[in-house]
């Protein structure tokens, strides 16, 4: 399987982060003529495409040959993922504005979006945790590069390209590492996971990931955004922009957090691990006024990536499961009334009276689904179940929101 390694850049010298940024602003305005192109006259294939744009954009944007071709390849790539959401409908149905205006216009690229180097334009130096990078101002050498020590190891087996990001005026180089992937053991059970707002995640062993600290930390990054925002200042303006991807990165954090948790669990009691697929649940559900923020912040498919990755690497199998009447049923008969969820904390089943966590009960009937699946033969043995796609779940009407 591949994953990535994030490194920091460290450029002695603002002339060599001069021209880290000028290579980025070439390179992206090269690729949205490129787009255009590609656009205009339905060239999406790179070989069709780097005849029509090759010379144009390197003498137009002072690229150099392999620094051109990447940048073919770039959009390429990003025509080809456009294709594939439409397809998968994750940009809507036909008709609908997003799906529209995608398709109506060519893709787009920031001037500091990020830009692959191979091996060819890009060196790496491991032992002195140095790199050696092409830019429009010359090849640099012996930039230096920080980074944490399982980054450090991961970087020992790295093959293929390394992108170029530049967040907030800082460079960082983001590597894919192939790693070797565990076959998938037969699973002793499920694991089942319900997913939500006030419990991030509750596992069907009553274990239970509050999301107070969360939600309280979104709430006041809010409020002061709020405020900064109608002072107009430029001080609140710097103080903005400091602020910027710090809720992002602190919730990816938790997030890494609890997958790390529930796949150790899993992986030490041999079991799998059961999730609900939750794509589309934002189109589905009704939610106040006042709980659409927090709605909208939840990063439930970030979640569900981590707890899948994670559990690729570690051998485990994931499978996913509908998510309709999770809530409602009782794991102990299988009674299935709306009335059994009393609240968004409790679960009173009025058929045999069992009381629980109403979180832990739908983490326990998703354990039960995910056995079934699994018994069913409905997962590809050994790979494990598919991504999140953020597709439309089974359930098309909508349900009543318990944050």
């Amino acid at each position: 399987m591949k994953i990535v390694a994030q490194v920091k850049l460290l450029p002695a010298s603002a002339h060599d982060a001069d021209a880290l940024a000028a290579t980025l602003r070439a390179c992206n305005r090269a690729a949205n003529t490129a787009s255009e192109v590609a656009f205009t006259k339905d060239l999406k294939r790179r070989n069709t495409l780097q005849d029509a744009v090759y010379h144009r954009i390197k003498a137009d944007f002072d690229l150099g040959a392999q620094a051109a071709v990447r940048t073919i390849k770039k959009v390429c790539d990003a025509y080809a993922a456009l294709k594939g959401n439409i397809k998968a409908g994750n940009l809507g149905p036909k008709g609908s504005k997003r799906r529209t205006r995608a398709e109506s216009r060519p893709v787009g690229f920031r001037d500091d979006a990020a830009q692959p180097f191979d091996d060819r334009i890009l060196t790496w130096n491991l032992d002195q945790r140095t790199v050696s990078v092409w830019t429009v101002a010359g090849r640099l050498k012996g930039i230096p590069f920080v980074c944490s020590p399982e980054a450090m190891t991961l970087l020992a087996s790295r093959k293929g390209e390394s992108d170029l990001v530049m967040r907030d005026g800082t460079f960082f180089l983001i590597a894919t590492i192939d790693v070797p992937e565990p076959l998938v053991s037969e699973p002793d059970g499920s694991l089942g996971v319900d997913l939500g707002i006030v419990n991030i995640a509750t596992t069907s062993d009553g274990q239970i990931m509050a999301g107070r600290r969360l939600n309280r930390y979104r709430k006041r990054h809010r409020d002061l955004r709020r405020k900064l925002q109608k002072k107009r200042t430029k001080a609140a303006k710097r103080a903005l922009k400091r602020m910027r991807r710090r809720e992002a990165r602190h919730a990816a954090h938790t997030n890494h957090i609890i997958a790390k948790r529930i796949v150790a669990t899993a992986e030490r009691t041999s079991r799998g691990i059961a999730l609900e697929d939750l794509g589309g649940i934002r189109q589905r559900v009704t939610a106040r006024k006042d709980q659409r923020a927090r709605l909208h912040s939840w990063a439930f498919a970030q979640l569900g990536t981590f707890v899948e990755y994670k559990a690729r690497r570690a051998g485990v199998a994931v499978v996913h499961v509908g998510p309709r009447n999770t809530s409602r049923q009782c794991s102990e008969c299988r009674h299935t009334h709306r009335t059994n969820r009393v609240d968004q904390a409790r679960f009173v089943c009025r058929s045999c009276g069992i009381v629980l966590h109403a979180d832990h009960n739908g983490s326990r009937n998703i354990a039960h689904r995910g056995e079934a699946v699994w018994q069913r033969g409905a997962v590809k043995r050994p790979s494990t179940a598919q991504r999140y796609t953020g597709r439309r779940g089974p359930t098309r009407q909508p349900v009543a929101l318990h944050l």
